[in-house]
């Protein structure tokens, strides 16, 4: 593509995306507004609570001064929340109140501990009583918001071009990270547009339709990729040809036919020399696991010789498209590597493992390098290309009806919708332009980076009717409700068959749609709910950011941590695809483990980098509670942090996190680690902090559900005894012998426990609020938008509906996706500088 083509392209998008920005505006800015027509046929409205004995509204008044009214009133405010005048015969006027005062009570965290509290059967009966007040409401003037439009994430975007086109693509490396709401990336009001995104959008589009198509005259680029020193070499790889040790593998995609040159940076000693001193070590270089290069390690290569220390393979002919390209080490001394001489848990970040030190003596890769293409000799045949070209012109003039239906094809399936003679008339003059600077397949090129870019594209785009008014609600189309439904089970666009039923407008028959759904989630596309949505819901990728200290847990590195990652991906998959009670999660006796991490967790007999399924033995590894990835993910580098676990518990599980600190509370760090010279476990430094009495009114309600975690380390593992340090004569940290671990307590509502089977049980006793929790993320997670408080009859509806089907995770999809809110949107009104211009 020429400059000026580039720079044309720039400014229609920036244009397009300004358009774009008007409607996030008005999103952000239109208030609510109470439905006052319904178009087409509408889903049927959140049911009503069943009926029940009811609290009269005497009794609801003196409990809530009795019980509330002394913390929550106007002069205290505690947790900014005043009830001393709420009107308990209208608690439906004001509802984000009346739903905040339902999920605490539901929770059990009010009265606060310490605090008298009503019997547990008065709760219940009086947030059935609100509950039931707020659903009737709901159910005679529904509200399924709106959100005009969405943004692809970057997973989206990966997704869709690889059903697009047949490739996959680093996305990381082109665009910026995608802004987390409420821990999703995909809440359409915190998806900012910027000039640093569209220029990210641009580079993206440049490069996957330089590898889908191909490029014979593309300049050299090149691809780095890096590995960590918590990354253990001493074994194999996924991905790496067997026979070897270390290194990495990836999937690249070659532009063209041509030279490539490949470059592999070693890791270093602090003095600038090779770490390795074995003799006779080589680094293998594999295409698809043929191997292309063998190059030896010279033991004295350093950063003061000319090449650093860097191994090049120098040009080698590589074929266009998608390959697996490693760089590994291939095992010249294998009696090193015995299970009882060498544990595989041993990195270059590893600081105290005595005798085996000199078995990380082994050069080390840091860093590989693809450079190219060089001396370009064509294109071959690839999927992408196949994919691309549906047709080839015989002759110049076949070549504007060909370039014509490759263009509506692609756009049909990119765009999700049937395609206009306006979207036509834009990409075929990309088309013509880049045919002009070049050939046919180059004009291809052009209309396709410009079809990448296109907001039809990059955005997931809803138009009300034109019928509608605004504060109507009106049901979304066919083609609009198959791609809610594809990129809510699949992160990706509809496929052929969901796209045809949804053309034919049969998506909306009610037994067509569960079918479509049922068939969906069968799936394997939809582990994206495993990987995605329960990722981000966990918070998995926090995990990324333990760095445990080498001195307490020399064992830990990034092959472990990946494999706890992978183990609750999996434990979660196996919920969605075995279709169990979602209380599962919580309470299930069986994980997914390899070898690295069965022996992280004890479990004999597991051989291999393949995960299976194993039973638990251990009561307390059971559900989410035991899995190694949450625990290290909630622990700081050198202790547990029962802060941290009990935040995540209450966050994640229950879904009622406690208020960030004050500015001016102390550290824990800040509390001294001694007494009269005595080494104090986490849970005695804890105890001095909360006598701050600014700490203690959360401490006392988010520490005893970490503290009853415990027994698990920093690492997930289980120990009885509190890892300690001391400082020797020396100045070095030494072992001291541990300190006893107590994990007694009581939840925040007066419940007993001793450590995570009892903590399990206690959160069992709130099972609705971890269900409506989960119901609420899903919900959140479907339609694009934080969940407000006009949303919470339909949840407790699902709910409902679910618990007649045991809580299977498919009746809290089927109840979502069937939902008002998932299938309908409301109108808004336009904005003021929009109405100015009409006028």
């Amino acid at each position: 593509m020429t400059r000026t083509t580039f720079a044309i392209l720039g400014m229609v998008i920036l244009c397009a995306i300004a358009t774009v920005g008007v409607n996030l505006a008005q999103q952000k800015t239109a208030p609510a507004q109470p439905a006052v027509a319904v178009k087409a046929q509408a889903p049927a409205a959140a049911p009503q609570a069943p009926a029940a004995n009811l609290m009269p509204v005497e009794s609801q008044s003196a409990l809530l001064k009795q019980y509330c009214q002394g913390c929550h009133n106007p002069t205290t405010k505690s947790g900014e929340m005043t009830l001393t005048s709420l009107d308990l015969a209208h608690v439906n006027q004001t509802p984000e109140l009346t739903e905040k005062v339902i999920k605490k009570l539901r929770a059990g965290l009010m009265p606060p501990p310490g605090n008298k509290r009503p019997d547990r059967e008065s709760v219940k009966t009086f947030v059935t009583t609100l509950e039931t007040t707020m659903d009737r409401t709901a159910a005679l003037r529904p509200n399924p918001g709106s959100r005009p439009f969405q943004r692809l994430t970057r997973t989206e975007y990966a997704r869709s071009v690889h059903d697009l086109l047949g490739i996959d693509e680093d996305v990381e490396a082109l665009l910026p990270a995608d802004t987390l709401s409420d821990g999703l990336d995909n809440i359409a009001d915190s998806q900012q547009m910027s000039a640093t995104l569209m220029e990210g959008y641009m580079r993206a589009a440049l490069k996957v339709s330089r590898d889908a198509v191909g490029d014979p005259h593309s300049e050299p680029g090149s691809a780095v990729y890096k590995l960590d020193r918590t990354a253990s070499q001493l074994h194999h790889v996924e991905g790496t040809p067997f026979g070897t040790r270390g290194g990495l593998a990836t999937i690249y995609n070659f532009p063209a036919d041509g030279e490539y040159d490949f470059r592999a940076l070693m890791h270093g000693t602090p003095t600038g020399q090779l770490f390795g001193w074995v003799p006779g070590e080589q680094l293998e270089v594999s295409i698809d696991g043929e191997r292309i290069a063998l190059i030896d390690i010279d033991p004295k290569m350093s950063e003061s010789t000319p090449t650093g220390l860097n191994l090049r393979s120098g040009k080698i002919s590589v074929k266009a498209g998608a390959h697996r390209v490693a760089a590994a080490f291939p095992l010249r001394h294998s009696d090193l590597f015995e299970e009882d001489i060498a544990p595989n848990e041993h990195t270059l970040a590893d600081t105290d493992i005595g005798d085996y030190r000199e078995l990380t003596e082994l050069p080390h890769l840091r860093e590989f390098e693809i450079s190219g293409p060089f001396n370009v000799t064509g294109i071959s045949d690839t999927l992408s290309r196949r994919r691309v070209f549906t047709c080839r012109p015989l002759s110049q003039q076949d070549e504007q009806p060909c370039a014509t239906k490759i263009v509506t094809d692609l756009a049909k399936k990119a765009y999700r919708r049937p395609v206009t003679a306006e979207d036509m008339e834009g990409l075929m003059t990309f088309y013509e332009q880049g045919r002009k600077d070049g050939d046919f397949e180059s004009g291809i090129r052009t209309a396709l980076q410009a079809l990448l870019t296109s907001p039809s594209f990059v955005f997931r785009l809803e138009k009300a009717p034109a019928t509608v008014k605004p504060g109507q609600t009106y049901r979304i189309s066919d083609i609009e409700l198959a791609s809610r439904l594809s990129y809510f089970l699949w992160n990706t666009m509809p496929d052929d068959e969901l796209m045809t039923i949804a053309s034919q407008s049969r998506l909306r028959e009610p037994l067509m749609f569960e079918k479509q759904v049922r068939r969906m989630l069968k799936d394997p596309r939809s582990e994206s709910l495993s990987t995605k949505f329960a990722g981000e819901w966990l918070h998995l990728p926090d995990l990324y950011n333990l760095h445990p200290d080498a001195f307490y847990y020399p064992f830990y590195d990034h092959i472990l941590a990946e494999g706890m990652k992978r183990e609750t991906e999996l434990f979660f998959d196996s919920i969605v695809r075995e279709d169990h009670n979602v209380l599962d999660l919580l309470t299930a006796n069986y994980s997914f483990v390899n070898e690295r991490v069965a022996k992280h967790y004890g479990i004999p007999n597991i051989g291999g980098e393949q995960f299976r399924r194993v039973e638990l033995n251990d009561d307390y590894r059971r559900g989410l509670l035991g899995k190694g990835a949450i625990l290290a993910l909630t622990s700081v580098a050198d202790r547990t942090s029962p802060v941290l676990r009990g935040k995540w518990v209450m966050g994640v599980i229950l879904g009622t996190p406690p208020p960030p600190p004050p500015p001016a509370v102390p550290k824990l760090e800040e509390t001294a680690g001694t007494s009269a010279g005595k080494p104090l476990t986490v849970r005695e430094r804890m105890e001095i902090h909360r006598a701050n009495a600014t700490c203690n009114s959360c401490h006392r309600m988010i520490d005893p559900v970490g503290l009853a975690l415990e027994n698990f380390d920093v690492t997930g593992q289980w120990r009885t005894l509190d890892k300690t340090a001391s400082v020797n004569s020396d100045g070095l940290r030494v072992h001291t012998p541990g300190i006893v671990i107590d994990t007694k307590t009581q939840l925040y509502d007066g419940t007993p426990m001793d450590g995570p089977a009892t903590l399990r049980q206690a959160l069992l006793n709130h099972s609705d609020i971890f269900i409506n929790n989960l119901t609420e993320k899903l919900l959140a997670y479907a339609i694009g938008r934080r969940v407000e408080y006009f949303d919470m009859p339909l949840v407790r509806a699902i709910d409902r509906d679910a618990a007649k089907n045991s809580n299977r995770f498919s009746s809290l999809i089927l109840g979502i996706v069937k939902s008002p809110a998932f299938q309908m949107s409301m109108a808004q009104p336009a904005t003021t500088d929009a109405v100015k211009e009409n006028k």
